[in-house]
């Protein structure tokens, strides 16, 4: 049976500058983040390094891993995977693989509305999906999906009441700009803040830099459903193939 404090290290690697973090249980001890100039594989066992020594323990201490699982960056997802599946293995211990857009809809603190998680896709396509949080609960409201920004507008459009965060936000902030005032709807870019007793509007929430934390959080609550699992069984959730396996059919048509 998991214990009911259990000592995490999670692992977030799907970003660029990435980050991690250890709990005791729900209690945060340390959290680092990594420099988003550099290759992840350049810090990050260092940082775990620093990360266990700030919470005076061990790599043999923590009672189980946690990692953003994907989307996002394909190398990183794979440094991040590769380096969870040789701590998991060297010490006997299992692993809980996080949603990294789920973890993004976490880290706002919402407890009210939904949110819609944005992380760039690459070829100028955003990987999406919306939750819904309360009181530290997350709920998937639809499936991940990558898509070109202009059909986000097709997807979410007709909701006038949302919250979006995330790194992909940054580069459609005029896009959601320009739709909400045509469609008559309250616009924030979180610079300034909504009236307390808003009930319509879509806000832009910045994105955290400690999505770790949230990692290591959102993998408690799957630590004591029963959910973890084997380093073997780890996997990454890509949501569309790499550049490489897209490139596959054409090659082989040479």
């Amino acid at each position: 049976m998991p214990t009911t404090s259990p000592l995490i290290l999670a692992i977030e690697t799907a970003t660029r500058a990435g980050s991690i973090s250890l709990a005791h249980g729900d209690c945060v001890l340390a959290t680092i983040t990594g420099d988003p100039e550099s290759s992840h594989s350049a810090d990050l066992l260092e940082n775990v390094d620093t990360v266990l020594r700030r919470g005076e323990v061990m790599l043999s201490d923590v009672d189980f891993f946690a990692v953003a699982c994907g989307p996002g960056s394909f190398t990183g997802l794979r440094i991040g995977l590769a380096t969870i599946k040789s701590f998991a293995v060297n010490t006997g211990k299992q692993c809980v693989g996080v949603s990294t857009l789920a973890a993004i809809a976490h880290a706002t603190g919402k407890s009210c509305g939904n949110i819609v998680s944005l992380l760039p896709a690459g070829r100028g396509e955003v990987f999406a999906q919306m939750f819904s949080v309360a009181e530290n609960q997350i709920e998937c409201l639809d499936a991940a999906f990558h898509i070109p920004p202009a059909r986000l507008m097709e997807r979410y459009g007709h909701l006038s009441n949302l919250t979006w965060t995330g790194e992909g936000v940054r580069a459609q902030t005029e896009l959601l700009r320009r739709w909400a005032q045509a469609h008559a709807i309250e616009f924030s870019n979180g610079k300034d803040a909504f009236s307390s007793n808003r009930e319509r509007g879509w806000v832009i929430v910045p994105a955290s830099r400690e999505l770790a934390v949230s990692v290591a959080l959102l993998g408690l609550s799957e630590y004591r459903r029963g959910n973890a699992v084997s380093p073997e069984e780890l996997r990454a959730t890509y949501v569309r193939p790499s550049d490489a396996e897209i490139a596959k059919p054409w090659q082989s048509k040479k």
